[in-house]
């Protein structure tokens, strides 16, 4: 019989992954009129972005003014996803190595992009210090190396959604696994089947 996966551990990633997608869908309306479309314009000369940038960055800094046990529990929970892998990769089989490993990778990419970009930026929303802090008010910094309110607001939600399609593809690393397993499954019980068919009809002719 094939190496079958520890179902509970992989319960200890899809559950996190499933969480995660949830909060970044949550996130996804504040998102969807900075990044994905332009809104009608109402106003003549004012930028129709501009109410939706605001709800982006009060939402952001909402979040990050959270009380301390929101952040625990969200690191708990990628906690517990690391823990599953940690579960299945140990003395691994050939899928776990195959479908488990890529997942890993995929899992610390969203490790990374949330602390990189997720956090840092919900900082500098918090603070409000948009731009290069060097400049006086009121000067304009051409050199490229700083992002401006609404670049930063446009890099965050970039964020949640290139983190929503690693856990996406986590997910989906996830099913393809449980499909490989369950297809060498029926396979090798269909061959055991043959096995015992063959068998049996030698014992018959054994018999005559």
């Amino acid at each position: 019989m094939p190496t079958m996966s520890n179902p509970f551990a992989t319960f200890l990633i899809i559950g996190p992954t499933c969480f995660f997608l949830g909060v970044l869908f949550a996130s996804f309306p504040y998102d969807y009129n900075v990044l994905w479309t332009t809104p009608p314009n109402l106003i003549p000369g004012v930028d129709a972005r501009a109410p939706y940038y605001q709800m982006l960055e009060d939402h952001l800094k909402f979040i990050h003014a959270s009380p301390p046990l929101i952040s625990r529990i969200l690191h708990i929970v990628i906690a517990t996803g690391l823990l599953g892998f940690i579960t299945k990769l140990y003395k691994p089989s050939e899928a776990n190595l195959l479908f488990d490993g890529a997942s890993l990778v995929l899992y610390m990419c969203g490790v990374t992009v949330y602390i990189a970009n997720i956090v840092k930026g919900m900082r500098v929303v918090t603070s409000g210090i948009y731009g290069n802090p060097a400049l006086t008010e009121g000067q304009v910094d051409d050199s490229g190396d700083y992002l401006s309110r609404e670049d930063s607001l446009k890099v965050l939600a970039a964020s949640d959604t290139i983190l929503a399609l690693l856990l996406v593809g986590v997910l989906i690393l996830q099913a393809g696994q449980w499909y490989a397993n369950k297809k060498e499954a029926d396979e090798i019980e269909e061959m055991d089947k043959k096995h015992d068919t063959k068998k049996a009809l030698q014992k018959e002719k054994k018999k005559q």
